[in-house]
């Protein structure tokens, strides 16, 4: 679904761009929706960017503390920026988001890594999302608080 796709790029570029400029995301995706309402150039975000940014938000420090813990070899300052923000907006999609399908969520995160980021990351990418979905049921029931 080419909407989905769409939603999916313009959010992480929003979790990059808000690395890049150590502010929040939420601050990030103001600016944004800001600058399409009051730019005709500008495409207005969508619905589904808005929950992808905004789940992410919410989940922010869990996920890191899970990419820390299973990025075997790579600390979160380490990794690349593209790489650490394709794999945080698709461990909130993988995770916490129950209408897309595993495996659409992984081949949307390395399409994004053959786009933005080297030849290594698809690989590295597919990897650590693969032991994500392998252990996505015991990751959500650390994280549920009931």
């Amino acid at each position: 679904m080419a909407a989905r796709n769409t939603a999916r790029k313009r959010a992480f570029q929003i979790l990059f761009e808000a690395d890049q400029r150590a502010a929040s995301v939420q601050t990030v995706l103001a600016d944004w929706i800001r600058h399409a309402r009051t730019d005709p150039r500008q495409p207005p975000v969508g619905e589904y960017t808005m929950e992808l940014v905004e789940g992410y938000a919410e989940h922010a420090d869990r996920i890191d503390d899970l990419i820390a813990t299973y990025a075997v070899g790579w600390t979160l300052d380490r990794m690349p920026v593209v790489d650490r923000n394709i794999v945080r907006l698709s461990t909130f999609e993988l995770v916490w988001v129950d209408g897309t399908p595993d495996a659409v969520v992984i081949d949307e995160a390395v399409q994004l890594a053959k786009e933005f980021s080297t030849d290594e990351s698809p690989s590295f990418i597919n990897g650590l999302l693969g032991r994500f979905k392998d252990l996505k049921p015991s990751l959500r029931r650390d994280t549920d608080p009931s």
